[in-house]
């Protein structure tokens, strides 16, 4: 292991600046080359400025959310700790979130990486997907497999409960999904059918595919919306990084997630995208709507943040069978009063605010009623 107090953080090669860590919190401090060239990466937290920036032990170990956003959750976690016992002969709690970006270097979400990294083995990539699949299944029975480093590689920077792997595809990169121990082997082919009806709903997603497979319906993937079509890295921040809560606490109303859009983007567009991403998870039953599935991209070229596609769409539930993000204050069983009341907060007209309600809850129940999936139980349609 690389014993360093010190780790630089680049975006597309650019030095944007240094972590310094002491006494179990990590401090921030802008390069003077970003300062001069670049954006704050996180607007609230790190506004552009030439000082250093100390965070809050909690809730993401001495980290900012920004930098925590980097590090892998659920399942990328879960190699990561496999992979520190198996290579390095330490217990996972022994390695810090700081240490920890050291083993993310280039391969995390959005744009950010970290030098010096902590190298790991070379795992050949394959298209294999039920041999990758079985080899998932595997690692979530806590059983012993040959071909750790491969999912380390393809997966080692992941975040989210189900086990994915990140893949080139005609030189294009994607993320393709397995399934987790809670999930039935069919699942991909349901995500796929939600991110149609989610696109039919005018939700804004990544393309989208259903990859064949010989032992289930198929897999799930998604071309990663954090990479542009030349190979840049695209700067990425979620809802959780930026309002700097944890994900796993359900503390969130789509009013504060309305608030934070606009004030970020300044753009009524990006604001009636999500009162429509709203709509489509109270009317197909997507109850796992944390902070951590609400990402916000900052666009280089035009100088500005915008809502990010939407993604893990499907059938589910958080904590007590309610919305992690609440709808009004309603987690249950939100309304079109709930809904109106957020559109109300939002500035979306009360008429158009309804039409557009009863038109995504419409296509809901067209389309995964013919999908025979599940929808909201208290829809009258």
């Amino acid at each position: 292991m690389i014993k360093t107090d010190r780790i630089d953080v680049y975006s597309c090669g650019r030095h944007v600046g240094i972590l310094a860590n002491s006494k179990h919190i990590t401090a921030f401090q802008y390069s003077d080359e970003w300062i001069e060239t670049g954006f704050s990466i996180s607007p609230f937290s790190l506004p552009l400025e030439n000082r250093l920036f100390l965070p809050k032990y909690e809730p993401f170990d001495g980290l900012y959310g920004v930098f925590s956003d980097s590090l892998p959750d659920g399942w990328g976690r879960l190699l990561v700790d496999r992979f520190i016992r198996q290579y390095f002969g330490m217990l996972p709690d022994e390695l810090s979130g700081f240490h920890r970006l050291m083993l993310v270097s280039e391969s995390g979400m959005g744009a950010l990486s970290y030098k010096p990294s902590i190298e790991s083995a070379d795992g050949s990539s394959t298209q294999d997907y039920d041999k990758l699949a079985k080899a998932c299944k595997s690692l979530l029975k806590e059983e012993n497999i040959n071909n750790l480093d491969e999912l380390f590689q393809l997966g080692g920077s992941s975040g989210g409960a189900r086990p994915k792997v990140h893949t080139q595809i005609n030189s294009e990169e994607w993320i393709i999904k397995f399934p987790s121990s809670f999930d039935s082997k069919n699942i991909g082919l349901e995500e796929y059918e939600y991110s149609l009806c989610a696109k039919a709903c005018g939700i804004q997603m990544s393309e989208t595919k259903l990859f064949p497979s010989e032992i289930c319906d198929g897999y799930f993937g998604t071309k990663r919306f954090d990479r542009k079509s030349d190979g840049r890295k695209v700067h990425m921040v979620s809802a959780s990084g930026l309002l700097e809560t944890s994900h796993r606490y359900p503390n969130l109303d789509y009013t504060q997630l309305i608030r934070l859009t606009m004030l970020l983007t300044r753009d009524m567009n990006e604001v009636k995208s999500l009162f429509n991403l709203m709509c489509f998870n109270i009317f197909a039953h997507n109850r796992d709507d944390h902070s951590k599935n609400f990402s916000y991209l900052y666009d280089e070229d035009e100088s500005r943040w915008i809502l990010s596609p939407a993604y893990d769409l499907t059938y589910s539930s958080s904590l007590g069978g309610e919305h992690a993000t609440t709808v009004n204050g309603e987690g249950k069983n939100p309304g079109m009063d709930d809904i109106l009341a957020v559109a109300k907060i939002a500035g979306i007209d009360k008429t158009y605010a309804k039409s557009r309600a009863k038109e995504i809850e419409e296509t809901v129940h067209s389309m995964l009623s013919k999908y025979k999936r599940g929808v909201n139980e208290n829809s009258p349609y």
